[in-house]
C-alpha cells in the first residue's frame, strides 16, 4: 500500500523505514506503551526488527510512524487495519502523553481516510486504559458496546469498550462482530 506522508502543525505522519529500527526498538520495547497491546514489548533489537518485518514491511494496513516536525524521528504511531473492523489503533512514547500528539495525528489520518472513501473505522480499548478512550472521544469516535475476551497471548480477561466512527454522516451502521464473537457483552450507561 503507498501511504501518502500527512502533516499537521506539530508533526509528520509517514510509513516507516528500515532507517527507523532504533526509534521503533524504543516504541515497542516500552513496557508501558505496550501494557494493554495484546503483544509483549520486544526485548531486543533483533526481535523489533523481526516485528517491523512482520507487521510493517509488506502490510496492506496503514501504519503511520508519529514523528515530530523538528526531527522526523518516530516516537509514536497510528494503525489502521484493512480488515473488516478497520481496527484504529495508536501508540505514544510516554514523554510525549498528554500533550495532545496522538489526538493531532489521529485526526490527520481520520481526515486521509475519509478522503480515500473508507466508510468507517472501529477502536477498542482496555477498560483499564480510560486515556485510550478519551482519545476516541476527542477525535469524534462514539462508544458504542462493551465485551470481554480472554485475550491472547496475554491469556488475561479483558473488558473492552468498542468505539466506532462512521464517516458518512447520517450512516448508523455499527460493527457488531465482537459482540455476536463474544458471550459476555453489554452497553454501559454514562461512557
Amino acid at each position: 500500500m503507498n501511504i501518502v506522508t500527512l502533516e499537521t502543525e506539530r508533526l509528520i505522519l509517514r510509513p516507516f523505514n528500515e532507517n527507523d529500527l532504533d526509534a521503533f526498538f524504543r516504541i515497542y520495547s516500552d513496557k508501558k506503551v505496550n501494557q494493554f497491546l495484546p503483544w509483549y514489548p520486544v526485548q531486543t533489537k533483533e526481535e523489533a526488527k523481526q516485528f517491523y518485518e512482520k507487521r510493517y514491511a509488506h502490510s496492506k494496513d496503514y501504519r503511520y510512524a508519529i514523528c515530530l516536525k523538528e526531527d522526523n524521528i518516530p516516537i509514536g504511531y497510528v494503525n489502521v487495519s484493512m480488515n473488516e473492523s478497520h481496527d484504529f489503533g495508536y501508540g505514544l512514547l510516554e514523554a510525549y502523553w498528554r500533550q495532545g500528539i496522538v489526538s493531532e495525528a489521529c485526526r490527520a489520518v481520520l481526515a486521509q481516510l475519509k478522503k480515500e472513501g473508507l466508510r468507517y473505522i472501529t477502536a477498542t480499548h482496555d477498560v483499564r486504559n480510560p486515556h485510550s478512550g478519551y482519545v476516541m472521544k476527542s477525535i469524534g469516535m462514539s462508544y458504542q458496546y462493551t465485551y470481554e475476551e480472554q485475550w491472547q497471548p496475554k491469556n488475561i480477561l479483558v473488558q473492552f469498550r468498542m468505539y466506532q466512527h462512521n464517516f458518512n454522516e447520517g450512516d448508523h451502521f455499527v460493527y457488531k462482530k465482537y459482540w455476536e464473537m463474544y458471550e459476555n457483552h453489554f452497553i454501559e450507561e454514562n461512557v
